[in-house]
């Protein structure tokens, strides 16, 4: 083939690597998350607002550390590794990047190789000899012929990405990554502060029930001396009765205990990969209770740690590329195509210069009518990133909601546990003193039981808010996208 002739071909191989390297993006420019109104500090509490710019890949440690609890530290690592929720996000980011990978393959060639072999003939009626046409292989006899056909051929195909469809789509792959990142990280942190959560109840019940079976043990001692008065004619045979209900009642009281702390075991095997049925947790009933320090100023830029907050930005990201994918629609669809190859009687004639046959074309597609099916598509994905974009800003409210209802638990809670305390202090007094009054015959049995009610919820009541501490720092914890810089055991303070 001479050069003239080679021209026409280099011109189209030209114009696509001309439109490819000129391609257009469609999409809008993204350039920062949606606009949403900031207040300019925490109400309850201190540091100001910046503008939030998703840093969820930063570090945030073992924050369960600050517990100072070694069990707790065991069980959070377990989760990590152990939890199905956690696996299944962790196979989701995995997905993600296979299609990005995918994406990605759209921008770069296909090609094929293509090789075959055939043998056929005829039969003829006639006998005779047999000759060989050595030029086309067909062996030729009175009774028939036969030919053999050997075939080689590759080709390949190309989309240049003009409208920017295709990097398009590979950009809101990229973004659809980073969101199922975050959605991972989001996934460890909700399992571990369950699981923190889940703890922090269970050893409050332990304790509870320790405080639950000493007042069985003075409710039995009740029963006797009541029944020595009884029997003595002192007492009436109604304060034995309110004696003995009183015993039921609390034993009943701790069986719920037991069942609670069953329940609270159950949830934490699950949490941590394992069936119940071979998962324990011992008893602890003189478990020491640890809240770590909250920083007087938590800056806002706290929320940036977020991944639920940047899950959100990234999806906004996507359909933002959605949109561009589909204006595309608008655009004519070019497609480079190219092959070359032979074919032969026998394998040795099959690479000579004789038997190669190329070709090389460009074709476009462009939809002509289609009863506004793509103005549709285009319109759905503006409402998709309009939606995408008003879930991103509730995301940021509800962040600042949950931080807010944390910081004001903590101060709340940090203040009334010196009230609670109190009570408990007072309550104690107390029945010892309208026990002595009632063992002195000076007052009826039924105020003995009122103080005696009184004291143990009082004391229960106690080391029920020291839990609700513990479980509020977790909550702000997870609120603030894994803690504050500097949580660590050294920031735990023994509840007091």
């Amino acid at each position: 083939m001479t050069t003239r002739e080679n021209k026409p071909a280099l011109r189209l191989l030209c114009l696509a690597l001309a439109l490819a390297l000129g391609g257009c993006a469609l999409a809008p420019r993204y350039d920062a998350p949606p606009a949403i109104e900031t207040p300019v500090a925490f109400k309850e509490g201190q540091g100001e607002w910046v503008r939030a710019t998703p840093a969820d890949a930063a570090e945030r440690g073992p924050w369960w550390q600050a517990f100072d609890d070694p069990v707790l530290n065991d069980l959070a690592v377990r989760v990590e590794v152990s939890n199905q929720n956690v696996a299944a996000s962790v196979a989701a980011y995995a997905q993600a990047r296979a299609l990005v990978a995918q994406q990605r393959a759209a921008l770069f060639p296909t090609v094929t190789l293509n090789g075959s072999g055939n043998r056929s003939g005829s039969r003829g009626g006639g006998g005779g000899g047999t000759t060989v046409n050595s030029t086309t292989g067909t062996v030729v006899s009175a009774g028939g012929s036969e030919r053999n056909t050997f075939q080689f051929n590759i080709g390949g195909s190309w989309e240049p990405d003009v409208w920017g469809r295709l990097s398009g789509a590979l950009a809101g792959a990229r973004a659809s990554e980073q969101a199922s990142f975050a959605d991972l990280a989001s996934a460890r942190l909700s399992a571990q502060g369950e699981l923190a959560v889940n703890y922090f109840n269970l050893r409050s019940l332990d304790l509870q029930r320790d405080l639950l079976a000493r007042t069985v043990t003075g409710y039995e001692r009740n029963v006797t001396i009541t029944n020595n008065r009884y029997t003595a004619g002192i007492a009436a045979r109604t304060d034995l009765l309110q004696a003995q209900t009183q015993l039921a009642n609390a034993r009943a009281d701790l069986l719920g205990l037991e069942q609670q702390r069953a329940q609270l075991e159950h949830a934490i095997a699950v949490l941590v990969g394992q069936a119940p049925a071979s998962f324990s947790l011992k008893a602890e009933p003189t478990w020491r209770l640890q809240v770590p320090a909250v920083p007087a100023a938590l800056p806002s830029t706290l929320l940036q740690r977020r991944p639920d907050i940047a899950a959100a930005e990234r999806r906004v990201a996507q359909a933002n590329e959605e949109i561009g994918v589909a204006r595309a629609a608008y655009f004519p669809s070019l497609r480079l195509t190219g092959s070359a190859g032979s074919s032969a009687a026998t394998v040795g004639d099959l690479f000579s210069a004789s038997a190669l046959v190329w070709s090389l074309g460009l074709s476009a597609a462009q939809t002509v009518f289609n009863a506004g099916a793509t103005g549709a598509q285009v319109e759905g994905a503006r409402a998709a990133f309009e939606q995408a974009a008003a879930r991103y800003r509730q995301a940021v409210l509800a962040a600042f909601q949950s931080v807010e209802d944390q910081l004001a638990a903590t101060r709340i809670l940090a203040e009334q546990l010196a009230l609670r305390e109190e009570a408990s202090r007072s309550a104690d007094l107390v029945e010892q003193q309208v026990l002595n009054r009632y063992q002195a015959g000076q007052v009826a049995f039924t105020e003995v039981i009122t103080a005696q009610q009184t004291a143990q919820n009082a004391r229960r009541a106690l080391v029920q808010l020291q839990a609700d501490r513990q479980v509020a720092a977790v909550s702000l914890i997870q609120a603030l996208g894994g803690g504050w810089p500097g949580l660590d055991a050294g920031t735990a303070a023994a509840a007091r």
